[in-house]
């Protein structure tokens, strides 16, 4: 378990609704990361609890001295790249692309849901973001 952790980062991911920051029971998450081979690789599929948080989920990073130039020390990304989504009825479904994990660091994804209009469907209404790299 310790060298998993060594050679993972840490991603926690917290659902909820309005600038008030309620959360979101029971809302489906899935995190997935695009294989070397343009595949997607489902990391996990989960239901957030009563506070709108799932498990976190372990995924695997490049070492940290990847991360000290901006190319990385051997060429690589310094980071592993994933995308979240999030859905519940009532709210437009949530996507967010290039989330970065580095290497024993815990990354914290929060997820504000839109409320939809009665009758309209999640996916009418879905947003989605997408991360810029990092310049480190």
């Amino acid at each position: 378990m310790e060298q998993e952790q060594k050679r993972t980062g840490t991603l926690r991911v917290r659902v909820f609704a309005t600038q008030a920051e309620l959360p979101v029971q029971g809302a489906t998450v899935v995190v997935i990361r695009r294989a070397v081979s343009g595949k997607y690789d489902l990391l996990s599929v989960q239901a957030t609890d009563s506070s709108g948080l799932i498990h976190p989920v372990a995924i695997e990073a490049p070492p940290a001295e990847e991360s000290t130039e901006p190319e990385g020390a051997d060429g690589g990304e310094p980071y592993t790249s994933c995308d979240v989504w999030a859905e519940h009825p009532g709210y437009a479904m949530l996507q967010v692309d290039g989330v970065q994990i580095f290497r024993g660091v815990e990354t914290v994804q929060n997820m504000e849901l839109t409320p939809l209009a009665p009758g309209v469907g999640g996916w009418k209404g879905k947003k989605e973001f997408s991360n810029p790299k990092q310049d480190l």
